[in-house]
């Protein structure tokens, strides 16, 4: 009982989705004295649900999606994988079990948000999983649907379920602090000769998103219309990019991303695949809609009103200049397409 009040005052004093998903399923894990234990985001993608691991848990050791490749599939595995769980999906249950031919149970756990799921909990082969450890176990997500709740309703924009602009600056510092773990210098990733990196060193990468003519959108079929344009480009970005980066709307038709660890040559195909996807994505009444991208190195040294001003500045090269592209600021300032003049501390773009 001492150990479950430990791990519900761990719940209740979390205010960020990350902690509070490690402090749940660590609770479950204990409680049911689980092999294996992951939370699960459940994907739409091309008419079809994936799930991607957000955190897993083994033999005591928790490991969280950031950890994961880049080259790792993004979009998962396919839903249609796990029959049991679809089909109780299907049915809106809140608890689905499995036993499979070897004897090894798993429990889903789906959690259910305005009739829809994004996330499940998976316990795989629980050894006790008696009628009280039941009772305890709903204990537990009562409190985690609430908080969920509670902090959707405060950090998600209520038409996308993005993280809204409020949170932006909370998550950009963390992405600071992994920078400095990371070991970056100031300057990294610029366009200066001398303090330019080796091709595979990672870093963290700031991008701003628009969506090409979304006025005419929005004039020629209507504000509803309009809206789902945003909710699918929402989903597109939910399945093209890894759990561990940062998705936001900044307001109308702007997005950002803060995208993670990885070298610029895997940002730019990132970056790229996204757009791609939303240019192949068939919207309803619509019909083709594509996307302008700008985007930035994260120096850890500056503030991110900077970054995010070079990211614009990339962005406003992109949609200048033929639309539906990917920029990236220090390659457009290296080959000469935007020109800085730096003069008594100050940057100037023309």
């Amino acid at each position: 009982m001492e150990s479950i009040i430990k791990h519900l005052v761990e719940i209740t004093g979390h205010r960020d989705h990350d902690l509070l998903n490690i402090s749940v399923i660590s609770a479950l894990c204990e409680l049911t004295q689980a092999a294996y234990a992951r939370v699960l985001d459940v994907v739409a993608m091309g008419g079809k649900l994936h799930l991607r691991t957000q955190i897993s848990i083994k033999n005591g050791e928790v490991i969280v999606a950031e950890e994961f490749t880049v080259s790792s599939p993004i979009a998962g595995e396919l839903l249609a994988h796990y029959p049991v769980l679809e089909n109780g999906i299907a049915q809106k249950l809140h608890v689905i079990e499995d036993l499979d031919e070897n004897g090894k149970g798993t429990v889903w756990l789906p959690i259910w948000m305005n009739e829809k799921v994004n996330v499940c909990l998976e316990i795989v082969n629980p050894a006790s999983y008696t009628k009280n450890t039941r009772e305890v176990m709903d204990g537990i997500l009562i409190v985690y649907r609430n908080f969920q709740n509670l902090l959707d309703y405060s950090e998600r924009d209520s038409l996308t379920g993005l993280l809204n602009r409020k949170t932006f600056d909370d998550n950009f510092s963390k992405i600071l602090r992994s920078s400095m773990l990371l070991g970056q210098t100031p300057g990294a990733g610029r366009s200066d000769p001398e303090r330019r990196t080796g091709e595979k060193e990672k870093h963290h990468w700031l991008a701003v998103v628009d969506i090409d003519h979304f006025k005419r959108v929005n004039d020629q079929f209507g504000h509803l219309y309009g809206d789902e344009v945003l909710i699918l480009i929402a989903n597109l970005m939910r399945s093209s990019f890894r759990p561990s980066d940062k998705l936001f709307r900044f307001g109308g038709e702007e997005f950002v991303i803060l995208l993670r660890s990885t070298s610029q040559t895997d940002a730019q195909m990132i970056f790229d695949r996204f757009r791609s996807n939303v240019e192949q994505y068939p919207f309803p009444q619509v019909g083709q809609v594509t996307v302008s991208l700008g985007y930035a190195h994260i120096d850890p040294f500056e503030p991110a009103v900077g970054i995010m001003g070079r990211a614009d500045q990339a962005l406003y090269f992109a949609k200048s200049n033929g639309r539906n592209r990917t920029c990236h600021y220090e390659n457009l300032v290296k080959i000469g397409d935007l020109k800085v003049e730096i003069s008594n501390d100050s940057v100037e773009f023309f």
